[in-house]
């Protein structure tokens, strides 16, 4: 993640350059950071994960958005698009605005190699500032392996991993389970051969 340029921007300045620009960035108290381009295993990943959550939430009081939704993280005075995330009730916005909301209860981040660190680290630590804030999952890309953690008490969570195919996630806060065989269905992981050549292979499904 680079930053674009070394000067301060304001939120109001970030929120109109975003409305122009052709990629998305965030925006971190002060600096816009252009966020990484995704892959076929990132969005096959988020869409697996997001119409399954889609189908069982339909007669629910759940809400699911993808990562063209914006969330404000005032205590951080940061913008970010998480991959996915799960909202309780009716969304809260900010500002009225449609494209940006503040009280997400679970959010889904699929892991890239240059955003990995960041993802487990500052935003977490940034998504935590969220009251409403209780659970989080963290999806490998390259590899079948899933960190769970879920809220249980103040300044206190668990952590759960999955790296086996036959396992199910089963979210802690709302009534949602997928095995690691849907999550992961027609993705294809990289597999470094012996004369340090590469090829696809299937993933599951």
């Amino acid at each position: 993640m680079q930053i674009t340029q070394q000067r301060y921007y304001t939120p109001e300045e970030y929120l109109e350059l975003e409305e122009a620009a052709e990629y998305k960035s965030e925006y971190i108290d002060g600096q816009i950071i252009p966020m990484a381009g995704g892959t076929a295993n990132h969005n096959r990943i988020s869409l697996n994960l997001s119409a399954a959550l889609n189908f069982a939430f339909r007669q629910q009081d759940y809400e699911v958005f993808m990562s063209d939704v914006r969330l404000w993280i005032p205590q951080k005075h940061t913008y970010t698009y998480p991959d996915v995330m799960i909202l309780a009730g009716e969304p809260e916005y900010f500002n009225n605005r449609r494209d940006i909301i503040v009280n997400p209860q679970i959010i889904v981040e699929v892991l890239s190699k240059s955003t990995k660190g960041y993802d487990r680290e500052d935003k977490f630590q940034a998504y935590r500032t969220i009251s409403t804030f209780q659970e989080y999952l963290l999806i490998d890309q390259t590899r079948i392996y899933v960190d769970q953690f879920s809220k249980t008490g103040k300044k206190q969570w668990t952590l759960r991993e999955y790296d086996e195919e036959d396992e199910a996630i089963a979210l802690v806060t709302v009534p949602f389970e997928i095995s690691l065989q849907d999550l992961y269905n027609k993705v294809k992981f990289e597999v470094v051969e012996s004369e340090g050549e590469s090829t696809d292979v299937e993933g599951l499904g």
